[in-house]
C-alpha cells in the first residue's frame, strides 16, 4: 500500500467533517457542500478498499490514484478557506461560493466520467480492460491544464525559482539535516502538547526560513492544525500592524483593539463568538527583538489552541519552550547543492578540476545560501576564473571574525564579478525595506531611469540576477499559471539585502556625502543623525531611500541633492509631510512613495511636485492622492504614474489630466476602493498607451469617450466586479494589442463591433461567467492569436473558423487565498 492510499482516506474523512461545518455555517456554499459529501461519500469506500487490500499498485495506477488524492486535497484546501473567513466580508465569500461551486463540478465530472470510481476498488483484478479506462481517465483530467505561457523571459524565469524551490527528502535543497531538523520541530509542535513556544535558531542563510515552509507545507502538520499563519517580523516591523493581521488570521476578526478588550480567554469566547476553536499554527519569521516577540507571543497566548514556532538567527532565552538548533550542510550535501547551482546536476562533471570545486565547496562552510550565490556565479566560467574566485574565498579567511563579516565577503566575491550594470543593479536592491516584496514595475522604471536602459536589457539583468540566485522571482497566486509583469514582484534573502548594503558603503565610509546610494538600512522615527552632520555640503547620492515614521515639516533637514535621480520614501503613518528638499532634487526622475500603515496617509505639502521638472515616473502606494488640480506647473516629462492602495476621488475631481500630465504614456490604477468612475479628461490623453485597472471594486462604468485614446495599446481591466458593460468606444481604439477583463464577474458581454480592433493579439477574459456568448464581428479579428478564457466558453472561440492560427488557453482555477495577509 502506498503512502498516498492512506492520505486520500485520512483527506476525504477530514473534507466530509468540513463539508459538514459549512453546511451549518454557511448558507451561500450549503448546496454546494451537500452534493459535495455525497460524492466524496462514493469515493471513500472505494479509497478504504484499496487502503486495507494490501496491493502495491503499478506507478501508473499510483499517479491515477495521487490525482484523487490532489482533488481530495484541493476541496480541504478551499474549505478551510471558506470556514475561515469572516460572515461580514460579503464580496469575499462570495466569490468562495463561486470556487465551491466550481470545485463541485470538478468533482462530478471526475466521479461520472469514462473512469467510473468503482473500478479503482476492482484493483486487485488489474485486467486490460480496467487499464484502458485508467488511460481515458488520465486523458480527461489533462484536459483541465493550461498550455505553456507565450511570455517568453518572464514565465521561463519564474518556472526556473519554482522548480528550484520544489525542496523534497533526497533533493539537492533537501538534505539530512534538513530532513532530521523538519521531523524534530514536528514532534515538538505535533506531539508535545506542553511545547506552545518553539524556535528554530541558525545562522542568516542557513535555511531555516526554508525549513519553516517545508513544516507548513508537510500533509501532516497541515491535517493537524485548522489554520496557519506566516508572518516576517524583520529587524524594523510595524508591531501594531503585525497585531492586527495575526489577530485576524487566527480568529477571522477585521478590528483589533477597538473590539477585542484586554481581558482573559474565557470572558473573550463568551462574548465574540468569532474565536477560533480549532488548533492555529503561528510562525513568527526572521525575529531579531525580544520585546517584539514578547508581545506576539502575549496575544498568540489570549487563544486557546495556538502554536508558535519562532524563526531567529538569534536565541532567545525568555519566552521559549524549546530550540531546536538548525545544522549547517555536511560535506556531501553541501557538494550536491554547490553542484547542482554550477552544474545543474548533483555531482562533479567529467573533466572539471575536482579538487578546485572541493576546495571552494569547503571555503562556503555548508552554508546553504552562499554555497548557491557563488555555485550560480561560476555557472559556464573558465578554469582561470574559478581559481581567482578560490583565491580570493582563501584570502577573505581572516577579514573579520564575526561570522556577519565573513559570509557578506566571502558572497561578496561573486558580485564583484558581475559586469558593472548588473553589479549596480544588484546593489540598487538594498533600497528598499527587507522583508517586502518589491513590484516588478518599480524596479524597472528606477532601472531604465538611473542605468540608461531599455526595458528589454532591464528585465534581461533582473534574469541574470534570478538566475544566479541573487533575487527570487514571486508569481502572484490568483493568476494561476498565467504570468505578466503585473502580477510579479521580487524578493531577496535579508543577507543578500545586508550584502548589497555592505557593498555600497565600501569604499566610501569616510563621506556620506559622496555615497552614491544614501540609504537608510531599516526604519527609524526620524532621519539618521548622522545625516544631520552632513548638510553643510552637497549629497552626491543618486539613489536616495528613506525609511521612517509619520514626518511633520520640522523633522526634515536643510539638505541638497543636485544629482539625485530617485527618490524612494517608505513610511508608516496617517499624515505625511513630503521632505522640502523635493525643490532641490532638479535631477530627480523617479519618484517613489509607499505607506506601509494600516490606513490610507494623508500627504501635505503636495504642491512641491510642481517643482520636478524632469520627473518621469511617480508611483504612490497607500496615501490618499492630493488635488492634482492644484499643481501649480504641468509634469511635462510625466510618463508613468501608479496608484496602488490609494483613495483617488478626492485627487481626481474636476482635474484636466491632459493639462497636468501632457506626456502620460501608462497608468496604473490597483486596488483604488473608492474609484467608482475614471475621470472623463483622461479620453483626451492622447499619449497614453497603457491603461491599467485593477482589483477596483467599485469602478461602475468607463468614460464613453475612451475611444479617443487612439495610441492605446494595452487595456487591462482586471477584477472590478462592478463593472457590467463596457463603452462601445473601446472599438475604436484602433491600436491595441491586448484587452483584460479577466474577473470582471457581472461583465455582461463583449462589444458587438469588437472585431474593428484589427491589431487585437490577445485577449484574457477568464473568470467572466456572465458572457456566454461571443458577437458575430469577432471574426474579423486577423491580428488575433491567443485567448485565454474559461471552458465554458472556450468551445465558441475554438469553433471561429476565420481564425485558424488561433490558440485558446483555458484558465486553470487557483483556490489560494493567501495573497489576501499580504
Amino acid at each position: 500500500m502506498a503512502v498516498t492510499d492512506f492520505f486520500a482516506g485520512e483527506i476525504a474523512t477530514e473534507l466530509i467533517k468540513q463539508l459538514i461545518a459549512i453546511c451549518k455555517r454557511s448558507t451561500l456554499c450549503k448546496t454546494n457542500a451537500e452534493q459535495l459529501m455525497t460524492y466524496v461519500e462514493e469515493l471513500l469506500p472505494v479509497i478504504q478498499e484499496i487502503k486495507y487490500s494490501g496491493i502495491e499498485l503499478p506507478q501508473v495506477r499510483q499517479s491515477q490514484l495521487d490525482r484523487i488524492s490532489e482533488i481530495l486535497n484541493e476541496g480541504s484546501e478551499l474549505c478551510r478557506k471558506v470556514l475561515a473567513s469572516s460572515r461580514w466580508h460579503v464580496y469575499k465569500n462570495l466569490q468562495l461560493a463561486r470556487k465551491m461551486e466550481k470545485f463541485q463540478k470538478k468533482v462530478e465530472n471526475f466521479i461520472k466520467g469514462p473512469m467510473q470510481a468503482h473500478i479503482l476498488a476492482d484493483v486487485h483484478h488489474l485486467r486490460f480492460e480496467s487499464a484502458e479506462r485508467f488511460d481515458r481517465l488520465e486523458g480527461r483530467l489533462a484536459a483541465i491544464k493550461i498550455g505553456v505561457s507565450d511570455d517568453r523571459w518572464l514565465e521561463e524565469a519564474v518556472k526556473r525559482v519554482e522548480e528550484d524551490e520544489m525542496d523534497v527528502d533526497g533533493s539537492v535543497n533537501f538534505g539530512a539535516a534538513m530532513v532530521l531538523g523538519k521531523k524534530k520541530v514536528k514532534d515538538m509542535i505535533i506531539g508535545r502538547d506542553d511545547l506552545r513556544v518553539v524556535e528554530i535558531w541558525g545562522m542568516g542563510g542557513s535555511g531555516k526560513t526554508t525549513l519553516a515552509r517545508e513544516i507548513c507545507n508537510d500533509e501532516q502538520v497541515r491535517s493537524h492544525f485548522n489554520n496557519m499563519i506566516f508572518l516576517t517580523v524583520s529587524q524594523s516591523p510595524n508591531l501594531e500592524q503585525l497585531k492586527q493581521k495575526l489577530w485576524k488570521g487566527i480568529t477571522g476578526n477585521h478590528t483589533f483593539g477597538s473590539g477585542v478588550p484586554d481581558v482573559p480567554i474565557p470572558q473573550v469566547k463568551a462574548q465574540y463568538n468569532w474565536i477560533v476553536t480549532g488548533r492555529s499554527l503561528v510562525v513568527l519569521d526572521d525575529v531579531w527583538c525580544p520585546h517584539v516577540l514578547e508581545q506576539l507571543v502575549h496575544l498568540v497566548s489570549r487563544i486557546p489552541g495556538c502554536k508558535i514556532l519562532v524563526v531567529s538567527r538569534f536565541k532567545f532565552t525568555s519566552g521559549i519552550d524549546r530550540i531546536y538548533e538548525l545544522e549547517l550542510l555536511k560535506e556531501d550535501e553541501a557538494m550536491s547543492l554547490f553542484c547542482y547551482s554550477a552544474f545543474g546536476q548533483k555531482g562533479i562533471p567529467f573533466a572539471v578540476n575536482e579538487k578546485l570545486v572541493e576546495q571552494i565547496v569547503k571555503e562556503c562552510k555548508g552554508l546553504p545560501l552562499a554555497l548557491k550565490v557563488i555555485g550560480a556565479s561560476l555557472r559556464d566560467q573558465p578554469e582561470m576564473y574559478w581559481k581567482s574566485v578560490k583565491n580570493r574565498l582563501s584570502r577573505s579567511e581572516s577579514i573579520c571574525e564575526s561570522y556577519e563579516m565573513k559570509l557578506l565577503e566571502r558572497m561578496a566575491i561573486s558580485i564583484e564579478y558581475l559586469p558593472g550594470k548588473v553589479r549596480e543593479c544588484f546593489l540598487d536592491l538594498g533600497c528598499f525595506p527587507e522583508d517586502k516584496k518589491i513590484p516588478l514595475d518599480i524596479l524597472i522604471n528606477i532601472w531604465v531611469e538611473i542605468h540608461d536602459l531599455d526595458e528589454e536589457e532591464a528585465f534581461a539583468i533582473l534574469t541574470e540576477l534570478s538566475n544566479k540566485n541573487l533575487l527570487t522571482l514571486v508569481k502572484d497566486a490568483r493568476t494561476g499559471d498565467i504570468s505578466s509583469s503585473c502580477e510579479i514582484s521580487i524578493t531577496q534573502h535579508d543577507v543578500l539585502r545586508d550584502l548589497a548594503l555592505h557593498l555600497s558603503k565600501k569604499g566610501v565610509l569616510e563621506s556620506l556625502n559622496k555615497r552614491k546610494r544614501l540609504i537608510m538600512p531599516r526604519r527609524e522615527d526620524r532621519l539618521p543623525k548622522e545625516w544631520r552632520r552632513g548638510v553643510d555640503q552637497p549629497f552626491d547620492a543618486q539613489i536616495v531611500s528613506i525609511h521612517t515614521g509619520e514626518m511633520k515639516e520640522l523633522d526634515w533637514f536643510h539638505m541638497d541633492f543636485p544629482k539625485a535621480e530617485v527618490l524612494i520614501l517608505n513610511f508608516s503613518a496617517k499624515e505625511y509631510f513630503l521632505p522640502p528638499f523635493i525643490e532641490r532634487m532638479p535631477e530627480l526622475r523617479a519618484l517613489v512613495l509607499i505607506n506601509y500603515d494600516t490606513v490610507n496617509a494623508v500627504l501635505h505639502n503636495s504642491s512641491i511636485l510642481s517643482s520636478l521638472e524632469n520627473l518621469q515616473s511617480l508611483w504612490l502606494e497607500k496615501v490618499t492622492v492630493p488635488q492634482l488640480n492644484k499643481i501649480a506647473y504641468p509634469l511635462r516629462n510625466l510618463h508613468k504614474i501608479s496608484l496602488v492602495l490609494c483613495k483617488v476621488n478626492e485627487g481626481l475631481d474636476g482635474v484636466d489630466l491632459p493639462s497636468v500630465f501632457p506626456r502620460l504614456s501608462e497608468l496604473t490604477m490597483d486596488h483604488c476602493i473608492d474609484l467608482i468612475e475614471l475621470p472623463s479628461s483622461l479620453c483626451n490623453v492622447y499619449s497614453l498607451k497603457s491603461l491599467s485597472i485593477t482589483n477596483c471594486h467599485s469602478l461602475q462604468e468607463l468614460p464613453l469617450g475612451l475611444g479617443g485614446l487612439k495610441s492605446l495599446r494595452v487595456l487591462r481591466i482586471y477584477a472590478c466586479p462592478s463593472l457590467m458593460k463596457l463603452p462601445p468606444g473601446i472599438c475604436e481604439l484602433e491600436r491595441l494589442s491586448y484587452l483584460d477583463i479577466s474577473q470582471c464577474v457581472n461583465l455582461g458581454s463583449l462589444p458587438e463591433r469588437i472585431g474593428r480592433l484589427i491589431r487585437l493579439e490577445k485577449i484574457d477574459m477568464w473568470e467572466c461567467a456572465q458572457i456566454i456568448n461571443l458577437p458575430g464581428s469577432i471574426g474579423s479579428l486577423r491580428s488575433l492569436r491567443r485567448v485565454i478564457c474559461d471552458e465554458e466558453i472556450a468551445w465558441l472561440w475554438k469553433g471561429v473558423k476565420t481564425l485558424p492560427d488561433l490558440r485558446v488557453q483555458v484558465a486553470q482555477e487557483c483556490f489560494t487565498l493567501d495573497w489576501l495577509a499580504e
